[in-house]
């Protein structure tokens, strides 16, 4: 129905020969706004909104005065309403705001969602843990979208982390009495006081703003019907129970955003922070608005300190939350605020996950560390993550957020006695040396079946994504003396090195487990490990031949203490590698090392590390400059390994076999016979594929693309090339990678292969 407020608006801007365009640009209020206001559906906009339009109009005087008053009619036209100003009114927004500019956009997209007929829902949830600035996003979307709103925009802190959060009948009345409904005349029925809330929100055209909601109980109420009436809630929480509402879950800001916020907090310093001082500053705070804001407010409160000094401060793990404070502001109290909500069994689990070492872990170390089946650690995670203790990670797993780790860690210290804590700790490297051992014994030979792993991609997927927490285990079990525990468990996880070769920490594992070997007084052990370790320095992206060949000498002197002949002639193989690296390089030594090698392994019987060496003797051999000799080796290797009497075990066959066959090729193509190599080479690149062995597959297409390719297949030399180099860059060899793609960009520009 048409109001006459509406008549006097139509009239008006014929009047004046104005479309609604030209009025809104004159006005500053919005299209959309002055059309339902020509329409009825506003039942009469704010003081302010009639005013700029007045002006877009050129009314004066009496015309001007009955215009104002026929909005105001429109408001209060029902003896049932009445004007109540100043109930629910919006927070002021932070002029140094800055950031979340896609969240904003979001934002108004929904709120343009107003027609009756849209399709979509009238509410959204914006979610996410403490500090976060979900409560002053809201406020800046709503002053920023206010024109949409000309019937109001309220504001209700639920006090959701509250002991006492606000009950959604009296969340219900405020907003009533906000919108104009008397007391007197205010449903006392909860489910009444609910239907006129939603038929005034079909009515109107109102932006209403639950802050800080505590359940969806108590915001369900209060969920929008049709009509353009709209509702935004902020909650710690998920909501995740709420039907039909948009959700936006906010993390911390960028580190570009959050240092952007520091600088607009700080520009009333008379000096300016050094951009290397902020930057520290924000990568200590983890883009958490709220740090960030009391960082700022510190600095500004002190004007003698720089920010180095409080770079300084927070750099002790120990003491930052206690510096993230100032005033009634402390992050601290933020995260309290969650915890207390927390049901008693879920805090022991927040407590203890700040053992966990790694940065993120998944349900099933949980569930060890807090004592209790992994369906229950899944509740209890989710519970955490519900209240944004802890955030959701890929593939099912959970992380801390760097300061809410802190806290939990201080709550551990305050609660839990040390002999707990101590307990745990030890339960959780047990288990985690205990499950690697498992893993690592999937890829020694014969494939040891395992309770923990039914397949050998399910242990690798398990030595991959738990090596940060597993790598800082084999430390931990060191220094309290369990030597046996790591050099059991590296001793099985080798069996896995050559499949993932390029991981950094490969020398960090074998130098604990040698070190653990040592305090055993075990020399084999020592002769083993120093042998992986001179495996390490002969790696080409880190070849170091000075340390290789003092590992390896230092390995075959125990071995032979110890009577152990394999790891003596392991420590042989070293030797040759170490002598193939300048500035070193002595392939005549390398050569006499790797035939000694090749006969104490027939001495020892050892089928699979005998065939590895003549692998390496045909290397040497084509370093050497002959690859007739080089052949001939590895085609004798080949023949064992394809030889189903040989005695070499499955597991040793799939390891070697890539090598083999990519060497033999090697060697076909340095004697020109291309046709057969190019085959073969392409099969030892499948292979290392299907084993996910991504260095040797690089490797492998380089040298397929610069040696075996001719001019006449440039455009698969090229490919090869590229394919190498995008190996090479997943696996961080970011030098290897630039040379693949150099060489293929030489070919396309016509350079040869």
């Amino acid at each position: 129905m048409t109001t006459t407020f509406a008549l006097a608006l139509r009239t008006a801007r014929h009047e004046c020969g104005l479309t609604l365009d030209e009025l809104s640009e004159s006005s500053g209020v919005s299209v959309r706004a002055l059309s339902d206001m020509e329409r009825g559906r506003a039942l009469g906009p704010q003081r302010r909104t009639v005013e700029l339009i007045a002006d877009a109009l050129k009314l004066d005087g009496a015309r001007r005065d009955e215009f104002v008053a026929l909005a105001r009619a429109g408001r209060t036209r029902s003896g049932y309403l009445t004007a109540a100003p100043g109930l629910c009114e919006l927070p002021g927004s932070i002029g140094d705001f800055t950031g979340r500019t896609a969240e904003l956009v979001w934002i108004s997209g929904l709120l343009d969602a107003l027609d009756d007929e849209a399709d979509r829902p009238g509410a959204a949830v914006i979610s996410g843990g403490a500090g976060v600035g979900k409560t002053t996003l809201a406020v800046r979307a709503a002053h920023r979208l206010r024109d949409r709103f000309p019937d109001g925009v309220y504001f209700v802190d639920a006090l959701g982390m509250s002991r006492r959060p606000v009950a959604s009948a009296e969340i219900l009345a405020r907003v009533l009495r906000a919108m104009g409904v008397r007391d007197q005349q205010m449903p006392q029925d909860p489910a009444e006081r609910a239907g006129r809330y939603r038929q005034l929100l079909r009515q109107r055209r109102v932006l209403v703003i639950v802050d800080d909601a505590a359940s969806e109980s108590q915001v369900r109420p209060l969920l929008p019907g049709d009509g353009p009436g709209r509702l935004i809630v902020t909650s710690r929480r998920l909501l995740a129970g709420l039907e039909g509402v948009q959700r936006l879950h906010l993390d911390p800001m960028p580190p570009a955003d959050a240092q952007d916020l520091l600088n607009r907090i700080l520009a009333e310093r008379f000096d300016a922070p050094r951009e290397n001082d902020l930057q520290e500053l924000v990568n200590l705070l983890g883009g958490l608005p709220l740090a960030v804001r009391i960082v700022g407010n510190r600095l500004i409160s002190r004007p003698g300190w720089s920010a180095a000094d409080l770079v300084a401060r927070l750099s002790a793990a120990e003491r930052r939350l206690d510096q993230l404070s100032a005033g009634d502001l402390k992050v601290a109290a933020a995260f309290e605020m969650s915890y207390e909500q927390l049901p008693d069994p879920v805090r022991p689990l927040f407590r203890r996950a700040s053992l966990v070492p790694g940065a993120d872990f998944s349900a099933v170390l949980a569930s060890v560390i807090g004592e209790v089946a992994v369906p229950v650690a899944e509740d209890r995670l989710d519970d955490l993550v519900d209240l944004g203790l802890l955030e959701a990670a890929e593939g099912g797993r959970y992380r801390f957020h760097d300061l809410v780790r802190l806290y939990a860690s201080q709550r551990l210290e305050a609660e839990d006695p040390v002999e707990v804590v101590a307990a745990t700790r030890r339960r959780m490297v047990a288990w985690l040396l205990d499950t690697l051992t498992a893993a690592g014994r999937r890829f020694q030979p014969g494939g040891a079946d395992s309770a923990a792993f039914g397949c050998a991609e399910d242990a690798e997927a398990w030595i991959r994504t738990e090596a940060e927490h597993w790598f800082q285990a084999l430390g931990a079990a060191a220094v309290t003396g369990d030597h046996r525990a790591v050099v059991r468990a590296v001793t099985a996880a080798y069996a896995y090195y050559e499949r993932w070769v390029h991981w950094p920490h490969w020398s960090g594992v074998f130098t604990l487990a040698l070190d653990s070997a040592v305090q055993l007084g075990d020399a084999a052990a020592q002769a083993e490990f120093l042998n992986h370790l001179a495996g390490t320095h002969t790696l080409p992206w880190r070849a170091d031949a000075p340390a290789a060949l003092d590992c390896a000498q230092r390995a075959r002197t125990l071995a032979r203490q110890a009577g152990d002949l394999r790891q003596e002639a392991f420590a042989l193989v070293n030797t040759a590698a170490a002598h193939r690296i300048r500035p070193l390089r002595d392939l005549e030594s390398a050569l006499r090392a790797i035939r000694q090698a090749v006969d104490l392994f027939e001495r020892v019987g050892d089928v699979d590390a005998r065939l590895q060496t003549l692998l390496g003797s045909g290397v040497i051999a084509l370093d050497l400059g002959d690859p007739a000799e080089a052949l001939a080796a590895h085609q004798r290797a080949l023949a064992i390994a394809e030889d189903p009497g040989s005695g070499l075990t499955t597991f040793a066959v799939e390891a070697v076999l890539p090598h083999i066959l990519g060497h033999t090729a090697q060697a076909l193509g340095r004697l020109g016979r291309r046709d057969e190599a190019v085959p073969m080479m392409l099969r030892a690149v499948d292979l290392f594929e299907r084993l996910q062995v991504v260095m040797g597959q690089a490797a492998w297409l380089r040298i397929l693309g610069e040696e075996l390719y001719d001019d006449d297949h440039a455009a698969e030399a090229r490919e090869s090339l590229s394919r190498a180099g995008e190996l090479y860059e997943t696996v961080g060899q970011h030098d290897r990678a630039a040379y693949c793609r150099a060489r293929a960009d030489a070919i396309s520009k016509g350079g040869g292969s």
